[in-house]
């Protein structure tokens, strides 16, 4: 993706961390460091004391920046949704044609993601891989309901309601704007995840066609 986001600091519901990490080396240090750990043994295998290990810091310090792991994967969840965000906005405001729009937006949300050099401490074609794997866990817990009061997944809804502004603008009779949009975001997800681990049930294994199978679909039902 461009670099896009050189002026803009993204910012996260403060109720997901303890203490800002943007704020400090250590925290962005943790930033960097639980995004290589997770990608290289998995959220399960994850904790704070191997990241500790990792980062030659107390264990006691992380905790000083996240409450645990869950938060600090929604953190970084809620970051990559709103890098994906200003990445589709500033792709798309120029563009008045509504079906040139739409195609763009879907592209920046199913595309593959490259390393964004203007975040240093962040690589976002890691982090993709993460939330490619693990954003589900986010989603799929007894607690979702709270958390959705509590504003946690605000970022990741309103990137969807913007793609549903946008299928408006191309059908505003279309009846089913919200299933469409979400399934765009949630099944472009999907699709990476079965290109890695099950080969023989998704096209995007022979090739790089995920972009075009969703416009080929909404244009399809849009238009």
């Amino acid at each position: 993706m461009p670099n896009l986001l050189t002026n803009l600091k993204i910012t996260i519901n403060e109720k997901l961390y303890v203490k800002d990490p943007e704020t400090s080396e250590l925290g962005r240090n943790i930033i960097k460091n639980s995004i290589l750990l997770i990608d290289e043994i998995g959220f399960e295998a994850f904790t704070f004391k191997k990241l500790g290990e990792k980062i030659q810091s107390n264990e006691s310090s992380i905790y000083r920046y996240f409450e645990n792991k869950h938060k600090l994967l929604l953190y970084l969840s809620s970051w990559y949704w709103s890098w994906i965000e200003y990445n589709l906005v500033f792709a798309t405001h120029n563009i008045s044609d509504p079906v040139e729009k739409l195609t763009i937006g879907i592209k920046i949300i199913t595309q593959n993601i490259v390393d964004d050099i203007s975040t240093p401490h962040i690589d976002e074609s890691v982090l993709n891989r993460i939330i490619i794997s693990d954003f589900s866990k986010t989603l799929l817990t007894k607690d979702v309901d709270e958390e959705n009061k509590e504003g946690f997944f605000a970022v990741y809804k309103r990137l969807i309601n913007r793609l549903i502004d946008m299928i408006t603008l191309v059908n505003p009779t279309y009846p089913y704007a919200k299933s469409l949009a979400s399934s765009v975001v949630q099944g472009s997800l999907h699709q990476h995840y079965l290109k890695d681990h099950f080969t023989t049930i998704t096209n995007l294994s022979d090739q790089d066609c995920l972009s075009d199978f969703y416009i080929h679909m909404i244009k399809k039902t849009l238009l």
